[in-house]
């Protein structure tokens, strides 16, 4: 086995975080790009509290700023376990969706707590500002840029398979308790991601069932395991996710509720960089080898400039997208893409 699909345990770092300031947070935090903890964030806001009493407290707490915004809810029956997965097929998936008010989803919810196998239930991403609007208004999180929109996640006991993010993460866990398990992006490997084309929820998943890994046809699952970190929240805390780490999550109370803000400090203005990887694999993948390691050598040193910055040796004005991605030279960089794509 090659050597370098190992890599070491990360360090988790937990931060008393109650005091913690968006500048902190950013040069402290974010700028290192590993998982930390931050015990206690939201602590202090009233969704939190009102979990004091139990999930119907948190329930008719959300029911104050519940909007006739609909809501998609998946719904899986109880054979699922609480896995929202593809089915056995792999053409489909083992749970419905269903578009419901967030009251409405809120009502299945508490309909099935006391039940002994309920119906997996979950409302995924659901933008904060229209299904509950004022909510972030009464429960602000000041440690994210102030552009950042939250989204919130509500269901009973349901597992997410691992998957990746293209932006930073801050997850805070609102009411119940949630087990993430955390895999840096060069796991990718070993976590047997499924096809682009069909998803749970956008992402791609991990083809894995971490409870029962069939390590025969993953075996390198048990590499990926080497460098897994596992980490259980409670209500209050939060967690930052790096940018592309891979994360399994799983929510394990009756009823759970978790707020999360994605951002990315970089403009889309030129290009998504999946969208780059997808023509890549279109163009570069079917090559032969010998010129794939060519264009291997050419991406390490123009894009992820492994020989250092590139093009210094030119006259600056002459350096066009290799000194600047910004003004005229994004122009004439687009305009040249659009033309060798036109070309077919």
């Amino acid at each position: 086995m090659p050597t370098d699909l190992f890599s070491p345990k990360p360090q988790v770092r937990i931060i008393e975080a109650q005091s913690l300031g968006a500048e902190a947070f950013l040069s402290n935090v974010v700028s290192k790009s590993q998982p930390v903890i931050l015990r206690g964030l939201i602590r202090d806001w009233p969704a939190t509290r009102a979990g004091g009493s139990g999930p119907l407290g948190v329930i008719a707490y959300l029911k104050q700023y519940c909007s006739d915004e609909p809501v998609t809810t998946s719904i899986a029956p109880p054979s699922a376990a609480g896995r929202l997965f593809y089915d056995d097929t792999g053409a489909a998936m083992n749970f419905r969706r269903q578009q419901l008010s967030l009251t409405a989803a809120l009502n299945l919810l508490s309909a099935s707590i006391g039940e002994e196998h309920p119906n997996t239930i979950a409302v995924q991403s659901a933008p904060a500002h229209k299904v509950l609007p004022g909510f972030i208004e009464a429960n602000r999180l000041d440690i994210v840029p102030d552009h950042v929109r939250a989204r919130v996640w509500i269901g009973n006991r349901v597992t997410i398979a691992a998957h990746y993010d293209s932006a930073e993460n801050v997850a805070c866990v609102v009411s119940g308790r949630r087990r993430f398990t955390l895999f840096p992006p060069e796991q990718v490997g070993n976590l047997y991601p499924g096809p682009f084309e069909l998803t749970p929820a956008g992402p791609i998943v991990s083809m894995v069932d971490f409870d029962h890994p069939d390590h025969a046809r993953y075996p390198r699952f048990r590499i990926a395991l080497e460098s897994a970190i596992t980490l259980d929240l409670e209500a209050g805390d939060a967690i930052y996710i790096p940018y592309l780490w891979w994360h399994h999550v799983r929510s394990l109370d009756p009823f759970n509720m978790l707020v999360n803000y994605w951002w990315n400090p970089e403009s889309s203005a030129t290009g998504e960089p999946l969208d780059a990887m997808l023509h890549a694999m279109l163009a570069i993948k079917t090559l032969p080898h010998a010129h794939r390691e060519a264009w291997a050598a050419l991406f390490a040193h123009y894009v992820f400039e492994r020989d250092g910055t590139p093009g210094l040796h030119l006259p600056v004005a002459q350096r066009g997208i290799q000194a600047s991605l910004s003004g005229d030279a994004l122009d004439r960089a687009r305009s040249m893409i659009a033309r060798r794509l036109s070309v077919r």
